[in-house]
């Protein structure tokens, strides 16, 4: 229903930023709650941040409240994370997801997903 590609990820020094953006295509962009994830080596796969359908409302992970912002422009069908204030503990291969705005937000269940961007952080 909807395909999800992520770009922007790279290397970059501790303190540095990064914005990776996340580009859809079929369905209706806006019709998706839209969300990031992100799974670093020997880890499992942990929730980012969250956007809702419309961009009215988000949700982030405590790990990364005040440095990341989310955000959505539906008429590029385009989400977006902004990374400041990078640490090393933020390496990880970062996804994003999209599901059904008939689910409450944040939803329980996100059933598409981009193949994902490497981030790492040096120190």
């Amino acid at each position: 229903q909807v395909q999800l590609v992520e770009s922007g990820g790279g290397l970059v020094q501790s303190g540095g930023s990064l914005r990776l953006s996340c580009a859809a295509s079929g369905r209706t962009f806006s019709s998706y709650h839209m969300g990031w994830f992100r799974q670093a080596p020997g880890k499992e796969r942990e929730f980012v941040a969250g956007i809702t359908w419309s961009g009215g409302g988000t949700s982030y992970a405590d790990s990364v409240k005040g440095r990341f912002t989310i955000s959505r422009d539906n008429a590029k069908n385009t989400v977006y994370l902004q990374m400041n204030s990078l640490k090393p503990e933020d390496t990880a291969v970062y996804s994003c997801a999209a599901a059904s705005r008939a689910w409450s937000f944040p939803p329980s269940k996100y059933g598409f997903w981009g193949q994902g961007t490497q981030v790492t952080v040096s120190s």
